[in-house]
């Protein structure tokens, strides 16, 4: 599996939602909603989730495991920072 494209809306509001990101996986399937988020330990990122009838949110897709999910915050958060550095 590989990620082959990442596109990054950053969010202009305060807050710790720091952007909105859409991946493309093996140029045949696409993720939306994937939001990074500055938490205490720094920026990590969210998959999409809904809300449950009991409160708690549910990851709608996901990893299944966790080096899958690493590789793929890896990218979104070097990605991320590019476009940062970019704006100077």
């Amino acid at each position: 599996m590989q990620v082959t494209d990442v596109r990054i809306r950053k969010v202009e509001k305060e807050g710790k939602m720091k952007a909105v990101v859409s991946i493309t996986i093996d140029e045949e399937f696409v993720v939306h909603d994937i939001k990074i988020i500055e938490g205490e330990k720094g920026l990590f990122i969210a998959m999409p989730s809904r809300r449950a009838a009991d409160g708690e949110y549910r990851d709608i897709a996901h990893p299944i495991n966790s080096d899958t999910r690493e590789r793929i915050q890896r990218l979104i958060l070097e990605r991320y920072q590019e476009t940062i550095d970019a704006e100077g």
